[in-house]
């Protein structure tokens, strides 16, 4: 929310009631700030991991923050598409994001692929929640978003782990 009061919202011939379309509009800034978050952990994790197997888990870290870089662009054009303004900045996602913020020394590959599968569960989560809130609200279309989204990041919580978990 602005710090005038209420966000404002654009005209749009969406035929969803504006009060729908402001609670999805707040709603969805949260998950954006959390997507930009998540996809600057991953590359951070790319950038400075360090160990055996570099090569396939620098790889692997470089293929998350695109695949969230994907997640930012379908939450960005949806909520601009009820009549929003998307606050993708940085600034706006370290102010925004659901998750907790990266830690700046890590190295070592399973501290980088824990700490990642850390923040991929949280967001995760808060995403299953956001699938709920807009289900219960009336708005198929995002709860589908909000789901499409859930898949993925579950996916990937699911490569991450798997480099760490013991049969």
């Amino acid at each position: 929310m602005s710090k005038q009061g209420k966000t404002p919202i654009h005209p749009t011939k969406n035929t969803q009631n504006e009060n729908l379309r402001r609670s999805m509009i707040e709603l969805l800034q949260v998950h954006l700030a959390s997507s930009i978050d998540l996809s600057y952990q991953a590359k951070q994790a790319h950038w400075n991991v360090k160990g055996p197997n570099f090569y396939g888990t620098h790889l692997l870290f470089d293929q998350l923050h695109e695949e969230a870089e994907g997640y930012v662009d379908t939450i960005a054009e949806r909520l601009t598409a009820l009549g929003g303004q998307a606050h993708g900045t940085v600034q706006a996602s370290s102010e925004g994001s659901v998750l907790d913020p990266y830690p700046l020394d890590l190295v070592d590959i399973m501290g980088h692929l824990k700490r990642l599968a850390e923040s991929y569960a949280k967001w995760g989560g808060a995403l299953k929640e956001a699938v709920s809130e807009s289900d219960e609200a009336g708005d198929d279309l995002t709860a589908d978003l909000f789901t499409e989204v859930a898949r993925g990041v579950d996916k990937s919580l699911y490569f991450l782990e798997s480099h760490f978990q013991h049969a």
